[in-house]
């Protein structure tokens, strides 16, 4: 279904309010120059006087070709709210922790924090995937779908770049409910290899949907699990607001859970300690085969630009036309 939009629609609030004041102040201020002749009303009585219903045209004309500016200025696009292409890649479901303990760093000389850098080689990891449909799933206390499987890269790092903790309870780890979310996102997927990538630091707690029964859906819908257990287990940090980084006592990561998770379904487990470890493993994912195949893709944009142009220039050179050569002189 196609409809159209304005990319820049937010130049009409100040384009619209100044166009409709000039109109206003032609027709209520501006007064047209008057001539007075000796023999005006001899010839207006005679028949000789043209009416001046012509100016109104050309207004028209003008106010038309004005307006067709403004859509110009505010890039008219074309959307295609859902449509098919051929695509050579796989469907991609990103599943990343977003519990509390994601907010901690692992390296005094990288202090960003553990989602901070799942999320920046996330957005690493979509630039190189072109031709990938790729979602977004976060998980914690519960599981919720970010954003649907698309092509619109641009879109997909806005996502993952505007992710926080708090988008959803982070009192918790709930790693099988936020797996089921995943594939429930590729049960539809035409695409010969669905995989999906499964971040997390902890373990499982207060699980709605055992881990077992999300691995037999992934194995039921054809899906390859690759997990990712973040963290380093011999010291890791946090920022206290007044102490500055302070050292907190080695964590748990269910890494037998991780792999039991990938090797029932055809994936791989991977262990990252520091982000030089996180890219590498992404760079690994980022080998997987290839296949072509049609996909659904969400919110296809073709620029409009051009059917403007042409409304433009036909009422402007209709005006043009019609005042230097049809009315030249009236």
């Amino acid at each position: 279904m196609l409809f159209l939009r304005l990319a820049y629609v937010e130049v009409l609030y100040f384009l619209l309010p100044a166009f409709l004041l000039a109109i206003f102040y032609r027709w209520k201020f501006y007064k047209v120059p008057a001539y007075s002749y000796s023999l005006g009303t001899f010839l207006q009585k005679k028949g000789f006087v043209v009416s001046n219903h012509h100016k109104w045209i050309l207004y028209f004309l003008r106010f038309f070709t004005l307006l067709s500016l403004a859509f110009l200025v505010a890039r008219p696009q074309w959307v295609d709210s859902r449509s098919k292409v051929n695509v050579e890649g796989i469907d991609i479901v990103l599943t990343l922790d977003a519990s509390g303990s994601m907010e901690l760093f692992d390296d005094l000389r990288d202090r960003r924090s553990r989602i901070e850098v799942a999320k920046s080689e996330a957005i690493c990891f979509i630039e190189k995937r072109i031709d990938d449909p790729i979602g977004v799933v976060i998980f914690g206390a519960d599981a919720m779908s970010l954003c649907p499987l698309t092509l619109d890269k641009p879109m997909l790092k806005n996502t993952v770049g505007q992710l926080r903790l708090g988008f959803i309870n982070p009192r918790g780890t709930s790693l099988g409910t936020g797996l089921a979310t995943a594939v429930n996102r590729l049960k539809d997927s035409k695409a010969k290899t669905k995989i999906i990538i499964l971040l997390t630091d902890g373990v499982p707690t207060a699980e709605k949907i055992d881990p077992d029964m999300a691995i037999e859906l992934a194995k039921q819908f054809g899906v390859k699990v690759y997990t990712i257990g973040i963290g380093n287990l011999r010291e890791s940090y946090f920022n206290h607001p007044m102490l500055g980084p302070q050292k907190i006592p080695s964590q748990t990561i269910d890494m037998s859970l991780l792999k039991k998770i990938a090797n029932q379904t055809g994936g791989i487990c991977f262990r990252a300690n520091n982000p030089a470890q996180m890219r590498d493993i992404y760079n690994k994912i980022d080998k997987l085969e290839k296949t072509e195949y049609e996909t659904d893709v969400f919110q296809r944009y073709y620029e409009a630009f051009f059917y403007f142009v042409w409304i433009l220039l036909l009422f402007l050179g209709l005006e043009l036309f019609l005042r230097f050569y049809v009315w030249r002189g009236v």
